[in-house]
């Protein structure tokens, strides 16, 4: 079995000599399997290993025996090992996004936190055969096209690599019987809540024994096939694309070109990577939005759609242009806020583009008071009951740092001469009724450390461009 993965690797190019791999490790069959794996390949590719471990805090005292595990398993293996603790369940709500979705985009954000910051190039996930055959059902139960019928790819640009997509269920837990590696078993995986354990645990058993017992590997074979197909029409978009495409500094152009020369396949292709790099993301957009804008082409100039993500397209003189929906918070002001209780501060919160990070400090003899205007230090016990993070409502006040009495919001946005169109974008720290930060211009003077405070709550304010 080593060597059926030592010439996947080798024909997919996943690993070179002397690459310094992250193994994401959740303490079940799959990845433990892959991190044994590229252990025993360790000397043959001159490897640098280590092992990330991400507690969901989903299941209570199970979570905690699978870190455990995963942490005697890299000490006894001479791995060096980096768990982070994320309460899932929490990030779920606050974002307003699904467990699984929570879960998924918290792991590969920690993967490419680690990664950096030790100096890792390349990061290998556990998915195998089985996965790729339920993901290729999945996508076809949803509605795909060719790009989706292709699977789970063997690498990605971004160094993400599955060494171990070659392999499938049983040979994985075969391999760990034999190594004695007694892996974590993880009891929602057995959950028919789910939809991809319900393709699990029924639609592919039921396939193999009534219309196909080799189902695993047909549908692995087909995604092959269709790589290759797909990489050559990829190839092809992607020169229409530069042809085609225009970046207009914040807008995008698709020519009108586009629509008069090349056949559907490459028009849809085209419109896919136009729509993501305006918005940095293609998540909800969908094939209806394409037929949108591909109808939009053939109207009259200055017609007008809005398409998810808040990005609106045009139609201009035939050409079609991209652009963000200007940010007019006004109607948000009034609901779009967080409210968190100040008893349960957790490591992160994500508003909008700002992530928010919190630290509460005991010992203010060691407390350093930081210059950069997105870490602020405020007197945790002067809090009565939350932390609000909000855009700005009219009549909003402050108690200005140095000051006694309160200021409107209007005029300090004034003073400082910030653009009316960015005043709506700019978050508001309250606790609980009372503003006590303009995040990155002004703190309040209610909540300032002095000689008196106990504890101190540091917030740091990480924005994405």
């Amino acid at each position: 079995m080593l060597n059926k993965v030592i010439d996947y690797i080798k024909e997919n190019k996943l690993i070179q000599q002397g690459d310094q791999i992250l193994v994401a490790l959740s303490g079940g069959p799959d990845s433990v399997c892959l991190l044994h794996i590229l252990y025993e390949l360790k000397d043959k590719f001159n490897l640098t290993l280590g092992a990330i471990h991400i507690n969901h805090m989903l299941r209570g005292e199970e979570s905690d025996k699978d870190e455990k595990y995963i942490v005697k398993l890299c000490d006894e293996l001479g791995i060096n090992h980096y768990v982070k603790r994320i309460n899932i369940e929490y990030v779920s709500k606050t974002a307003n996004v699904s467990l699984e979705v929570a879960g998924r985009n918290e792991r590969y954000k920690a993967f490419e936190e680690i990664r950096t910051k030790h100096g890792y190039n390349k990061i290998a996930v556990a998915h195998n055969a089985n996965d790729q055959a339920e993901t290729v059902l999945m996508r076809i139960m949803r509605g795909t096209g060719l790009e989706g019928l292709t699977g789970i790819k063997a690498n990605r640009e971004d160094g993400i690599i599955r060494p171990i997509l070659c392999l499938n269920r049983q040979e994985i837990e075969k391999y760990c019987e034999e190594k004695r590696l007694n892996p974590r078993i993880d009891a929602s995986n057995y959950e028919r809540i789910y939809s991809r354990n319900k393709i699990r645990l029924d639609i592919l058993p039921y396939m193999k024994e009534h219309f196909n017992k080799d189902i695993i590997d047909t549908l692995n074979r087909m995604t092959i096939l269709l790589q290759k197909d797909n990489e050559f029409i990829e190839e092809y978009s992607n020169r229409c694309y530069n042809i085609y495409c225009e970046n207009l500094g914040g807008k995008l152009k698709i020519s009108r070109e586009l629509f008069n020369k090349e056949m559907d396949s490459i028009i849809t292709r085209v419109i896919i990577r136009a729509f993501k790099e305006i918005s940095n993301s293609h998540q909800n957009f969908e094939m209806k939005h394409i037929y949108e804008i591909v109808n939009l082409a053939n109207k009259d100039t200055g017609k007008k759609l809005n398409l998810t993500n808040k990005i609106i397209c045009e139609n201009l003189y035939g050409d079609i242009i991209f652009s963000k929906e200007e940010k007019h918070k006004e109607e948000l002001c009034d609901n779009h806020e967080i409210r968190i209780d100040k008893n349960e501060i957790y490591e992160k919160v994500v508003f909008d583009n700002y992530t928010m990070s919190f630290e509460i400090i005991e010992n203010k003899d060691k407390v350093e008071f930081s210059k950069n205007s997105l870490i602020k230090l405020f007197d945790y016990d002067n809090i009565e009951k939350e932390i609000v993070i909000r855009y700005r409502k009219d009549g909003d006040k402050i108690v200005p740092l140095g000051m006694n009495g309160s200021k409107k919001l209007k005029d300090i946005f004034i003073d400082l001469k910030i653009p009316r169109e960015e005043r709506n974008n700019i978050p508001i720290l309250c606790f609980d009724d009372k503003i006590s930060w303009i995040v990155g211009y002004k703190t309040s003077q209610l909540f300032k450390v002095t000689k008196d405070t106990k504890k101190i709550l540091k917030i740091t304010m990480d924005r994405k461009e």
